[in-house]
């Protein structure tokens, strides 16, 4: 199996110029799909996420009795709300009728426990919405890694999954790893700060920005990984170790700016 080192060679060649004669939705469409009582900041962080790594548009589809926090942290997103709090088969009808062609979705942050065949049917449902797919969080179940094989899909989950259900892997740690089934990227761009809850969120929104921006499921991950390190990096450079996932989302475009070409 293939190990590359992912660097900033590797994101500068996979990570596309933007057109001159750009214009909305050429740059990529996301939805963020997730959020529940209790966790109404974690669909936000990875929307934001998203958006900063250039994307176009993002959706966020939350449940409704978050509709109105979450989109008071943002003008920036268009968010959908969801009339139940689980993901039903009503609720991802709903969702399929409303919701217009995105590049690609991410399930999962924020979402809390959800019953298995619902979620076997929303990923079911969504991975047909769009070019690709990210799992995370409560929607990575041992039952869905079947479902959601062979669609473009990235799951941060162990790594040894990849090849067995065709899958691409995101494994978040202090060398992050990513791997197709055939080949592997460590990236090793962190700080030891970057432990604040809804680190994860961010990178799952980078991820996701990245296969809307056209990239392979495995350049997205490693693309991803080393983006969301490097601002974390440049995060704590300014504010020692005491940073938000905020703060590493927030610093996600400066570290884009070095990759920036138009064609």
């Amino acid at each position: 199996m293939r190990t590359i080192a992912i660097d900033a060679g590797f994101v500068a060649k996979a990570i596309p110029p933007r057109r001159k004669d750009s214009h909305k939705g050429m740059n990529g469409v996301v939805c963020v799909v997730g959020g529940s009582r209790l966790y109404h900041g974690a669909p936000f962080l990875a929307a934001s996420g998203a958006m900063r790594a250039g994307v176009d548009l993002v959706y966020i589809a939350v449940p409704a009795v978050i509709v109105d926090a979450v989109r008071s942290l943002s003008p920036d997103f268009i968010v959908i709300p969801l009339p139940d709090s689980k993901l039903t088969r009503g609720t991802i009808s709903k969702l399929k009728g409303w919701l217009p062609r995105v590049d690609s979705i991410a399930v999962g942050p924020g979402l809390g426990p959800q019953s298995p065949g619902n979620l076997e049917n929303a990923v079911r449902v969504l991975k047909g919405l769009g070019r690709g797919l990210v799992l995370d969080a409560d929607a990575l179940r041992s039952s869905i890694l079947e479902v959601a094989k062979g669609s473009g899909t990235v799951v941060k989950v162990a790594a040894e999954k990849a090849g067995t259900h065709g899958l691409t892997v995101l494994l978040k740690g202090s060398t992050d790893v990513v791997t197709d089934g055939s080949q592997v990227g460590l990236n090793t761009t962190h700080s030891p700060s970057m432990t604040v809850g809804g680190t994860g969120d961010v990178l799952t929104g980078v991820t996701t920005a990245m296969i809307a921006k056209g990239l392979t499921p495995f350049e997205a991950g490693c693309c991803a990984a080393y983006i969301t390190g490097a601002a974390g990096v440049e995060a704590t450079s300014e504010l020692g170790l005491h940073i938000t996932a905020s703060d590493v989302a927030n610093r996600i475009a400066s570290v884009m700016k070095r990759f920036d070409r138009v064609e």
